[in-house]
């Protein structure tokens, strides 16, 4: 997000909690404010100074979910309406908050994709935190307009999660269970996601919406053997019946998630915005690898 400011030449004013490793980000036109931790107690007065437009990306990770659900909904929820709530008072235009599909649920039946108008049953902790975020920001936002932008799983340079965990395995030329895997999963980059974001600060058309984006579509198996060419590691995929692992009861459920099928239709941002991803998603992907390459391996 940083970077695509920059580029364009805008004005903008970051905000990191205090110790924050900020190396490698372009400097910004207005600084650095330091906020404090995400949760409601956070003093967010001097990065909201003369602001225009808030895009709230920080969220406390779902990899915690299982262990901390009130830490999630704290920082995710709660958080997120204290900083509506002072965006507000300090003249802010917009709010533009980073949502998740999984605030939607986990999975679409064969066939489906969901639109913004699919009811919503999240399935964990961190996506009941963020529908409460959305719900959150809503109540605090008096006149000011607020955007929602409901993203699928994120790729790009630095990527955490399940793609470092893949990306990880494909180096180290591990067999992969997922050949006969047959889901579909609908991807954004992040550079992508950038435009997209920058589109719902300042399009007049945004104001109250919730939009969901996307730029491919792709079985997990696709995804390893797209991630392995980037790499330079053929994918080794072993045909194991997605059925067995989904049901198998040592199982994880990171293991489970990749065979389920999470597609989305982003007709709405693209018809009512006019977007369009304007970057290649094999660009993104090989800039993804290239990056995740020049990292030491784990020992």
């Amino acid at each position: 997000m940083a970077r695509e400011l920059s580029r364009r030449g805008l004005a903008w004013r970051g905000a990191a909690r205090p110790g924050a490793d900020l190396a490698g980000l372009p400097p910004a036109t207005h600084g650095i404010a330091r906020a404090g931790d995400l949760g409601p107690g956070a003093d967010w007065r001097e990065a909201l100074d003369g602001a225009a437009a808030v895009l709230h990306l920080a969220a406390r990770a779902h990899g915690a979910a299982a262990a901390a659900p009130a830490e999630l909904m704290r920082a995710n929820s709660e958080g997120a309406g204290a900083l509506a709530a002072q965006a507000r008072a300090a003249g802010v235009r917009r709010f533009v908050l980073v949502s998740s599909v999984k605030a939607m649920g986990e999975e679409t039946p064969p066939g489906a994709a969901w639109t913004e108008q699919q009811p919503c049953a999240p399935e964990d902790a961190y996506g009941r935190s963020k529908l409460a975020a959305e719900a959150a920001v809503r109540a605090e936002a008096g006149g000011m307009e607020v955007v929602v932008l409901r993203f699928p799983l994120l790729y790009g340079p630095g990527a955490q999660g399940n793609l470092l965990r893949l990306m990880r395995a494909l180096r180290a030329g591990r067999p992969l269970p997922f050949g006969a895997v047959r889901n579909r999963r609908s991807l954004l980059g992040a550079a992508n996601a950038a435009d997209a974001l920058l589109l719902a600060a300042a399009h007049p058309q945004a104001a109250g919406a919730t939009f969901l984006a996307r730029d491919h579509d792709c079985s997990t198996a696709d995804l390893l053997r797209e991630l392995g060419a980037a790499l330079g590691r053929p994918a080794r995929l072993w045909p194991v019946p997605a059925a067995l692992l989904r049901w198998s009861p040592v199982a994880r459920p990171a293991l489970r998630r990749l065979t389920r099928s999470l597609l989305l239709d982003d007709a709405h941002l693209r018809a009512r915005l006019g977007w369009s991803p304007p970057h290649d998603p094999r660009v993104i992907m090989q800039e993804m690898a290239r990056a995740f390459l020049a990292l030491p391996p784990r020992a």
